[in-house]
């Protein structure tokens, strides 16, 4: 019954590729509110994607809003691509390479050795295009202007990172981190370790602490649903 989903609901969405969280976020609550017609629902997303990352979004309704931040700490499980050689300011694809480095110095010994040193606790320091708050303002609102952002290390926790280099400068891998961990950040750290470049150029989300990308549903998926399900009382 969709009055009883929308008073309290927790749903996992698969994001697609070049979605904000928050287009997700409005998409399934502008269906909502058409289809109940009401002109007010809560719909909140617990933990940030990327427009250029893929996967797992925890989305709450109604009175599960109040358990965002119950749901939020978890670990999460990513999959993805860095490129090696090359950097970008973003650390991704959201931004042109400006640099390119030397890759034929890099051994699979080294990048074992490199892997192994991402492990457990470790300072990291986020990107400057991220969502960070520097005096009020997002930090990456303050680098697409051109100002100097300086943004402070935070601690994280790597649990697991597993690499494949078959395709060499393409390190496929997957992690497994606490919340607060940028991957654009270990792509890029990833590199510099190597005395080379990275580059994040793929992310998946496919945990985020009890919940999998297994039982998730596309976006298209819960519209379909929300369309077809019976208000009830």
């Amino acid at each position: 019954m969709l009055r009883e989903f929308a008073q309290g609901s927790t749903i996992l969405v698969d994001k697609p590729l070049e979605w904000t969280s928050f287009d997700v976020v409005n998409k399934i609550r502008w269906n909502l509110k058409r289809k109940l017609g009401v002109k007010k629902i809560k719909v909140g997303h617990a933990g940030t994607l990327d427009p250029l990352a893929t996967g797992l979004l925890i989305l709450c309704v109604g009175k599960h809003t109040k358990r965002i931040n119950d749901i939020m700490p978890g670990e999460k499980t990513y999959t993805g691509t860095i490129l090696l050689g090359k950097t970008t300011p973003s650390y991704d694809l959201e931004s042109e390479f400006d640099k390119e480095y030397s890759v034929e110095h890099i051994t699979n010994d080294m990048m074992e050795e490199v892997r192994k040193s991402f492990l457990g606790d470790q300072e990291q320091v986020p990107p400057i295009f991220s969502a960070k708050q520097v005096d009020g303002k997002r930090a990456y609102d303050l680098a697409r202007a051109g100002v100097e952002v300086v943004l402070k290390a935070n601690t994280i926790n790597i649990s697991n990172l597993s690499i494949d280099t078959s395709n060499f400068p393409k390190v496929k891998f997957e992690v497994t981190c606490s919340k607060g961990t940028y991957i654009r950040s270990l792509a890029h750290d990833f590199g510099k370790r190597l005395n080379s470049g990275g580059t994040l150029i793929e992310l998946r989300r496919t945990v985020s602490g009890d919940f999998s990308i297994e039982n998730s549903k596309s976006v298209e998926e819960w519209i379909t649903f929300i369309e077809e399900a019976e208000l009830g009382e």
